[in-house]
């Protein structure tokens, strides 16, 4: 299933950081940045995790919330998020139940080998839960620009 821009955003549930559950619909009411990323402490995910941490506060002036989702459990994201002080949420979607909703879960390829994997994409999603934009050519040390140019 792929998703479009002014398709509903799919509702999901997950575990973030403290293992507290997070819902879409927690977020009614407000603009949500939901962006996937494959894996913590890799040099792509952290420098896209470090530019929407260095622009936040541009993101939030805008009304935003951010919401980075991987298949990555609690405990690394807890790594993750003190290591590079991340101010925001990050879900750990250990059963990809999210990743498949969004459709982001798919074949990737690597020295040429093939396997399953989470595709760096990032959801704009507006205050009613529709899908305002999707960004799949992600730019990691320019993904607030790409966010706010739009």
């Amino acid at each position: 299933m792929e998703l479009n821009i002014g398709d509903k955003a799919p509702e999901f549930e997950g575990k973030d950081q403290n293992g507290k559950t997070v819902k879409l619909s927690d977020y009614r009411g407000k603009k949500v940045i939901l962006y996937f990323y494959p894996k913590d402490n890799t040099p792509g995910c952290t420098a896209q995790a470090c530019n929407l941490r260095d622009h936040y506060s541009d993101l939030q002036q805008e009304g935003y919330e951010v919401i980075g989702v991987s298949t990555d459990d609690e405990k690394s994201h807890q790594n993750f998020i003190s290591k590079f002080e991340l101010p925001f949420t990050l879900i750990a979607d250990t059963d990809k139940q999210i990743v498949e909703q969004y459709g982001v879960w798919q074949e990737k390829s690597m020295y040429g080998r093939k396997y399953m994997g989470t595709m760096r994409f990032t959801f704009v999603i507006d205050e009613n839960g529709v899908i305002e934009d999707i960004i799949r050519k992600v730019k990691t040390k320019e993904h607030t620009g790409q966010i706010l140019a739009k």
